[in-house]
């Protein structure tokens, strides 16, 4: 990036959670791989950045300390402690306060410990997946945009048929989000590349169609991909994803972001699930009453 146009993003000031993701839109694509990896777990984790020190919080993202404080500078910030008070704002309101989430983390072991997480203890991983799950549900519920919830709906219902592209992790909710479309009356498509095929199955979407893409922070390259062809078709695109940073987040006319929490590579799918289901019902409402 020019660094005259560095040093005009830089100028404005981040003082608050909202103009710290717009920075991070407007600075996506300019960030080196390692700066982008801490910006997708920020993103995707604000609870655990408001609470973690920083050492902690480069364990759980994978990345040197280093890169934390290099990516708060990047940001204008004096320090990683300047960033963080940007995320702990954020908590200000009916969120789970600091003292009872770290008590509720005590229950089951300290990240930031050198033992970490007991993963050989079958009721560890289960209290964990359940604290957050349940963490998760509550984030999602205050977070949740409930204009572009209805907005989402109504696309939906507006589309002859919704075509759906969710692979890898994602694959489960795109299943059930298939079984639930077909069983509320809504013709639903999977768009699973059976034989090769996906390209063909991409032409079937029709102008009157909509293509919902789900999504998370793997980013699976064919899902991208076939949100992207849709685009180009002039197919109206939705997307199920994690944050703004999201390559599918840029070609979605709507889009619903669920930040699902994390034990090491797996994924708690209880918040995407729910969310999908919300949308099902409610879908199958408005089918009903027109």
């Amino acid at each position: 990036m020019p660094k005259k146009k560095m040093d005009a993003q830089a100028e404005k000031r981040i003082d608050d959670y909202a103009s710290l993701v717009d920075a991070l839109v407007a600075r996506q694509g300019s960030l080196s791989k390692r700066l982008n990896q801490v910006a997708q777990f920020f993103l995707n984790n604000p609870e655990d950045v408001a609470i973690y020190n920083i050492v902690g919080l480069s364990k759980m993202a994978g990345v040197p300390a280093a890169n934390i404080t290099r990516f708060a500078k990047e940001l204008g910030f004096s320090g990683f402690a300047e960033l963080q008070g940007v995320f702990r704002q954020r908590l200000v309101g009916p969120r789970m306060t600091y003292a009872d989430r770290i008590k509720a983390l005590g229950d089951y072991g300290d990240l930031q410990g050198e033992g970490g997480l007991d993963l050989e203890q079958p009721r560890v991983v289960f209290g964990t997946f359940v604290q957050t799950a349940v963490e998760s549900l509550l984030r999602l519920r205050d977070d949740i945009d409930n204009a572009a919830l209805d907005g989402f709906v109504e696309v939906l219902l507006q589309s002859d048929a919704v075509h759906i592209a969710a692979a890898r992790g994602a694959y489960g909710i795109g299943a059930y989000s298939f079984y639930g479309f077909s069983n509320v009356g809504k013709r639903a498509h999977m768009i699973d590349n059976i034989g090769a095929m996906r390209d063909e199955q991409v032409a079937a979407i029709a102008e009157r169609d909509v293509l919902l893409a789900i999504t998370f922070d793997d980013y699976t390259p064919e899902t991208v991909a076939v949100a992207e062809a849709a685009l180009e078709r002039g197919r109206r695109v939705v997307a199920i994803t994690d944050n703004e940073l999201s390559p599918v987040a840029g070609l979605a006319e709507r889009t619903l972001y669920v930040k699902e929490a994390r034990l090491g590579h797996f994924r708690s799918q209880v918040p995407a699930l729910v969310l999908c289901q919300s949308i099902i019902v409610s879908l199958g409402r408005k089918i009903d009453r027109r």
